[in-house]
């Protein structure tokens, strides 16, 4: 249920809405748009005379029954496109952001020479995983709180925030001591005690696309860590496993003007995780924009041959810098904007 208030409404009506659904037990998220408030209802039962009874409330403008499983990641509950700033980076607004950087942090050198690069090319935010999930025991899973260390340290250096992921509820707090932007992989992305955990941290969220996983479960993974009080989420869409053999993954190109006609919510491509191959990177990202996304995510690294981790998806730094003039004209294309570092307007003259 969403309660539409009036046009100017004064601040004590609103509050007077939402005293009453939390008197109810019931949750309540208000949007405060530029002409109007929303206040949505979510949570069980709700009482079949609340409409009516709202409906009559002073400053209500109208009460609309929400019949789609998602609610606070839908354009019922939330008419405007969500747009935040981490660090001074704008997620969602009319630049495109790229966040950039190694599969796994492997040393300080590694990580710090890659930011400064990324950052040169036109990147945004710092990529990099301290604590990776992989499919074998056997391979290499991360340096832990070391590598949150490094990449502290690499933000120090840069400017550029952090993304990086966590695993378990268990490691929030550790993560979230470093991180800028949580990340939850695709092997958790319906892990939901994980997903509520994180929610509660009160930091943004980029939740990526799980393996199998239809757009509206999507939805609902988001729809969780949303309804504990947290409306910074970034959905990344980063392949999905199809019988194909010759990607690593099969890029949803389609799940970003789909996903954009659902939800309120900054949409991300993937393209390395998707590819699998770095020389079908490029294509996938300006698909990607070329489609609606708001930003990417990229590896990088400086020397991928000898990468501890996914090295065959993972981007030179010369290869990253001649991509990036190339996403900004796409960008313009599609009435988006991408500042370019000076680094890639070298590497493109």
């Amino acid at each position: 249920m969403i309660v539409i208030m009036e046009p100017g409404v004064a601040p004590e009506k609103t509050d007077a809405i939402i005293d009453r659904i939390k008197a109810l037990g019931l949750g309540a998220h208000p949007i405060f748009g530029e002409a109007q408030t929303i206040v949505g209802v979510v949570g069980t039962p709700i009482p079949p005379t609340l409409e009516d009874e709202f409906s009559v409330q002073p400053g209500v403008l109208q009460v609309v029954r929400v019949s789609k499983k998602y609610k606070l990641t839908g354009w019922d509950f939330h008419p405007e496109k969500t747009q935040f700033t981490v660090r001074g980076v704008v997620i969602g607004g009319p630049e495109i952001a790229i966040m950039a950087g190694p599969c796994s942090v492997e040393s300080e050198e590694q990580t710090v020479s890659t930011a400064k690069a990324v950052k040169a090319a036109g990147a945004h935010i710092l990529r990099g995983g301290a604590y990776k999930p992989r499919t074998s025991p056997y391979e290499f899973r991360g340096l832990g709180r070391r590598g949150l260390e490094i990449l502290a340290i690499a933000r120090e250096e840069t400017g550029m925030p952090i993304v990086t992921e966590v695993m378990t509820p268990a490691d929030i707090d550790d993560v979230g001591e470093f991180t800028d932007i949580f990340q939850i992989g695709a092997r958790n992305a319906q892990n939901y005690l994980l997903l509520e955990e994180v929610g509660k941290a009160g930091k943004p969220v980029m939740l990526k696309r799980g393996l199998s996983m239809m757009l509206e479960e999507w939805l609902l993974a988001a729809e969780y860590v949303m309804a504990q009080g947290n409306p910074h989420v970034i959905l990344c869409e980063r392949g999905i496993r199809t019988y194909e053999p010759l990607t690593r993954n099969t890029l949803d190109v389609s799940s970003v003007p789909v996903i954009n006609g659902m939800s309120h919510l900054p949409v991300f491509i993937d393209p390395s995780h998707a590819a699998g191959k770095r020389a079908l990177v490029p294509a996938l990202a300006l698909a990607g924009v070329a489609a609606g996304a708001d930003g990417l995510m990229i590896e990088v690294h400086p020397s991928p041959d000898h990468a501890l981790s996914d090295g065959a998806q993972s981007l030179t730094f010369d290869q990253f810098s001649a991509l990036t003039p190339r996403i900004a004209r796409v960008a313009a294309a599609v009435d988006r904007t991408l500042t370019v570092g000076n680094g890639a307007r070298r590497a493109a003259d």
